[in-house]
C-alpha cells in the first residue's frame, strides 16, 4: 500500500489590483512571454497609431463634445494605452521557465511551475492539469494559474502524495498520480476581431 503524505496550504491571494511596492515576479513560459510581447507591438505599432489617425480625423470636423467619432477614439486610446502600461509590467517582471527544459533528481517527478499533473479528486475523477503563469490560463486545455488554489495546492507534490485542496467553495483531499514536463503548446496572440489597425479614414 502507498505512504500517503498529506499537505495542507492555504491558496496564495491572486492579485487584483496594483499595489504600491515591488512588482511580483511574473513566472511564465516562453510562448506566454512572446504571445504578451507580440500583443504589445501590435497595440504600439498598430492600433494605436490607427486608432490617433481616427481621433485627428474627427477632431477636424468641428464640435468635439457632440462627435461621437472622436469620443469614442479619445475612450480607446485610454484604453490601449492602459493595456500597453500592463503589458509592459507584465513582461518586465517575467521570469521564463521553460516546461520542456531537462530536470534532475526529485525535480523531474516533483510538480513545480510548468509541471503537468495527473491526480484524482475526492469522488475518483482523474484529471490532468498543466501548472502555468497567470497570463496562461486555459481551461479547456487544463492550463491552472500556479498561483491559484487547485495550483498552490499541487506544487511541490510527488506521485503517491495526497496534497488538500482548500479553495472558496470546498475542501478535499487530491491523490497524486503522475507528474511530468513536457512542451505545452499555447495559441499565439491574434489581432481581435474588429481592431482598427488599419486606418480607415477617407481623405479628402
Amino acid at each position: 500500500m502507498a505512504d500517503w503524505h498529506t499537505r495542507e496550504k492555504r491558496p496564495l491571494r491572486e492579485p487584483v489590483r496594483e499595489e504600491p511596492g515591488p512588482t511580483p515576479k511574473n513566472y511564465i513560459t516562453p510562448a506566454g512571454l512572446q504571445r504578451l510581447k507580440d500583443e504589445q507591438l501590435f497595440l504600439l505599432r498598430r492600433e494605436r497609431p490607427a486608432v490617433v489617425e481616427v481621433v485627428a480625423w474627427a477632431a477636424s470636423n468641428g464640435d468635439r463634445s457632440e462627435n461621437a467619432d472622436y469620443l469614442y477614439g479619445k475612450r480607446r486610446l485610454r484604453q490601449i494605452d492602459s493595456r500597453i502600461r500592463f503589458l509592459t509590467k507584465r513582461i518586465d517582471a517575467a521570469v521564463v521557465v521553460d516546461p520542456a527544459a531537462p530536470r534532475s533528481g526529485s525535480a523531474a517527478t516533483r510538480a513545480f511551475f510548468g509541471a503537468t499533473v495527473t491526480y484524482k479528486d475526492a469522488a475518483g475523477v482523474e484529471h490532468v492539469v498543466s501548472i502555468v503563469g497567470i497570463d496562461e490560463v486555459d481551461l479547456d486545455r487544463g492550463y491552472i494559474s500556479w498561483r491559484s488554489p487547485l495550483g498552490n495546492a499541487l506544487m511541490k507534490a510527488s506521485p503517491d502524495d495526497r496534497v488538500r485542496l482548500i479553495a472558496p467553495a470546498k475542501s478535499e483531499l487530491l491523490e497524486i498520480i503522475d507528474v511530468a514536463y513536457a512542451p505545452l503548446p499555447m495559441d499565439p496572440f491574434r489581432e481581435p476581431l474588429g481592431a482598427q489597425s488599419t486606418p480607415k479614414v477617407e481623405r479628402s
